[in-house]
């Protein structure tokens, strides 16, 4: 159990990586299938998705290990933008900056500290 709060900014972050992971699982594999019947490549596109998912579920319980998962995805994504546009490399950066500071912030921090036991 957690001592200290969800701040506000960890909920909204939380509920849009479900959101877009539900979203994008469920496009990607929807497109996919009606292309080309279950090719494996797939695969590693819905593990990205579901990793989002997992990563919003786990930060909105307090995960530690959720968010830094969640900075991966989106650091990931800048990545994948380096071979893309520049546009979309600047949207990914701006998003990977704005991110991490609501992610490490002092409000965060305090939350997705483990309690400690209190003595008895």
């Amino acid at each position: 159990m957690h001592t200290s709060k969800r701040p506000l900014s960890i909920t909204i972050i939380g509920w849009i990586y479900i959101i877009m992971g539900v979203a994008g699982f469920v496009y990607h594999l929807a497109r996919q299938w009606t292309l080309h019947p279950f090719p494996y490549d797939i695969l590693w596109v819905e593990l990205i998705f579901l990793a989002a998912i997992l990563s919003g579920a786990f930060m909105l319980r307090g995960q530690n290990w959720a968010r830094w998962l969640a900075l991966a995805w989106i650091a990931f994504h800048v990545v994948l933008s380096v071979f893309h546009n520049l546009p979309e490399l600047t949207i990914h950066s701006l998003l990977c900056a704005i991110l991490a500071y609501f992610l490490f912030r002092a409000a965060a921090n305090r939350y997705f500290r483990p309690a400690v036991p209190k003595a008895t």
